[in-house]
């Protein structure tokens, strides 16, 4: 394992930030750390960094304690969401200043800077300062300042939650097909939920300090260990007092067992998807359904229509009984 926390705690005063945290990261894989705001993940990052100590436990860093080691001698490269940049620094000079606080020969450096801006697909702008580049190639060029120093460790904090949703996505394919090539340990911290399923070898769920599910995307999508897992990563409805996806939701125009009558009381399409609510006759909350643009015009759905609904091939795990 690249990285190992083993028992950290963190508080600030009587909030605690962090309890009892254990977690390998493995060599070479791309880890997200998921959680809603306030949940600790920034935290842990920045305690991995060193830029934060913990109350209690200890960081191992390929096989060395760095527990109370000082950030600069942890070899970790750091992403802020906010790019951090140098603005009096051209691009290349912001990719070279990690190189030349080392000392490193300006031969050297000048080819590192270089070989850095050919990965990231920035050369041409080498000689540009940051406020003449667009958010996303800012963060391009923050990611290569980090990655020029040849860290063991690459850690990114929120890295693209400044951008629109358009470049976070570009940014997001990017990101992965640059893990794959420069095979780097990687964490990196998110609230959005698509981007870790999208992006990530392994998938942390921390909620209220606590680590709730550690897997790949796969099983905790379809094996979520709580109601909390379930609900934050996608979409979900409540079909006959069960958590479920909307997206798992079979639609009938007749009686079929197991289902729950209703009508669907609100039609939207959102591209190629139809999004159908469809309140119970029983009575009840509203059930979400998600299906195809085409599959809901074979099927002649409208608003009015009667239904009937049941869940389809349930995945072992990937439901469970809505909390008393």
């Amino acid at each position: 394992m690249s990285i190992e926390i083993a028992g950290v705690g963190r508080r600030f005063g009587d909030f605690v930030a962090l309890e009892d945290i254990n977690l390998s990261v493995p060599a070479g894989q791309l880890t997200a750390l998921l959680g809603p705001s306030g949940g600790g993940k920034s935290t842990l990052l920045r305690i991995i960094a060193g830029l934060e100590n913990a109350d209690s436990g200890t960081v191992t860093i390929e096989g060395n304690d760095a527990t109370r080691l000082p950030a600069r001698k942890r070899n970790v490269g750091f992403v802020f969401q906010h790019y951090a940049a140098f603005k009096h620094m051209t691009v290349a000079r912001n990719v070279a200043f990690g190189l030349e606080i080392r000392k490193q020969p300006k031969d050297q450096v000048a080819e590192r800077v270089r070989e850095m801006l050919r990965l990231v697909h920035l050369e041409q702008f080498a000689d540009r300062y940051p406020a003449q580049l667009s958010g996303g190639q800012r963060q391009r060029m923050a990611l290569a300042r980090a990655l020029a120093i040849e860290p063991s460790v690459l850690l990114l904090d929120e890295p693209f939650g400044a951008l629109d949703a358009k470049v976070r996505k570009e940014l997001r394919d990017w990101l992965r097909r640059l893990h794959d090539e420069v095979h780097v340990t990687t964490v990196f911290v998110t609230h959005d939920q698509e981007e870790a399923l999208e992006v990530a070898d392994q998938i942390v769920v921390i909620n209220q300090g606590r680590i709730e599910q550690i897997g790949t995307p796969d099983e905790l999508y379809d094996q979520p260990a709580s109601d909390f897992v379930l609900s934050f990563l996608g979409p979900v409805t409540t079909l006959d007092g069960r958590l479920v996806r909307p997206h798992d939701i079979e639609v009938a125009a007749g009686p079929v067992p197991d289902s729950v009558v209703g009508t669907i009381t609100r039609w939207t399409r959102i591209g190629y998807e139809v999004r159908l609510e469809v309140t119970p006759t029983s009575g009840g909350d509203p059930v979400q359904v998600q299906l195809t643009r085409n599959d809901a015009l074979q099927r002649g759905l409208a608003e009015g229509s009667t239904v009937w609904l049941r869940e389809v091939a349930p995945v072992n795990g990937a439901h469970s009984p809505v909390p008393a």
